[in-house]
């Protein structure tokens, strides 16, 4: 499980994706999140469906890589969906009953459509920023959006390096626990069997090694860091000038079109949308 946590990780390519310039890929994002939580109908998730997918295919990232990426947080969609479906009260009779449990049509289609929400952001925002974007031009990128902060003396490069280092030690956090998981399971530690509970115990003794390792990990980026003559952004060139080009507009175009779309889709009224999910519903659970 743990190696299948792909958060954080840069892959190496010559995509679409790839090739814009870092700074048009964090603005798509944080559209795209924006979308993501204005979307409150079918046709929208549809519509958020459709533009993941077009990020996958352009980005051509493996969707051995992407479905990699949702498998560890399925028991926190289940978690949510189950919240979902146990706390959202309709207005009609629950399709199910028993003591103070009711299960009410509304409440699936709140769970359904939630648990869709968190995995097309956590797909369209990998995509469009960690899988294509590498450490440096994640860091150029973040640091010029964020320059008109130098003027009020916001430490704008510092913060830049700061986010990116620690998006970038979250597969080496990960391989670092994998080793000292394996190390402790030949000492005959076991991790697999036992309850839900037994087994968080058992990866307490983790923690400890994992610390250490972390602290000097980091402090060894900070010798050579300084081995390096590393200041901050005093005096600081860049190899690589950012600069948007005609394809850069053309995404944003996109983006603008896809949030009017969304907006355009939650103004419906509610009469139209909710007869467009009962529909949905019934045709999920009571045709298939």
């Amino acid at each position: 499980m743990i190696s299948d946590i792909t958060l954080g990780q840069f892959f190496p390519g010559n995509s679409p994706i790839h090739k814009l310039d870092p700074r048009t890929k964090l603005l798509l994002t944080v559209a795209f999140i924006v979308a993501v939580f204005l979307a409150n109908s079918p046709l929208a998730f549809f519509s958020l469906f459709l533009a993941v997918l077009t990020l996958v295919l352009a980005s051509q990232i493996s969707f051995k890589v992407i479905l990699k990426g949702i498998k560890p947080i399925i028991y926190v969609l289940i978690f949510t969906a189950l919240i979902n479906i146990f706390m959202t009260r309709g207005e009609g009779e629950p399709l199910i009953s028993f003591y103070i449990i009711k299960i009410y049509k509304e409440g699936i289609i709140r769970a359904f459509f939630m648990a869709f929400r968190v995995i097309l952001l956590i797909i369209g925002t990998s995509v469009l920023l960690t899988y294509t974007t590498s450490p440096i031009s994640l860091t150029d990128g973040i640091e010029s959006l964020l320059s008109p902060l130098k003027k009020i003396g916001v430490p704008v490069h510092v913060f830049a390096m700061m986010m990116t280092i620690a998006l970038r030690f979250i597969p080496t956090l990960i391989e670092e626990t994998e080793k000292i998981m394996n190390a402790q399971k030949s000492r005959g530690a076991d991790f697999s069997s036992g309850s839900l509970i037994k087994r968080a115990k058992a990866l307490i003794p983790l923690l400890i090694p994992l610390f250490v390792s972390s602290f000097k990990r980091a402090d060894e980026l900070a010798i050579a860091m300084e081995c390096r003559c590393y200041r901050g952004d005093k005096n600081r060139t860049k190899l690589v000038k950012l600069s948007y080009k005609p394809k850069d507009f053309l995404w944003f175009a996109f983006g603008i079109l896809f949030i009017s779309l969304m907006i355009a889709l939650r103004i419906i009224p509610q009469h139209i949308s909710g007869s467009i999910s009962e529909e949905l519903f019934n045709f999920l659970f009571f045709k298939i």
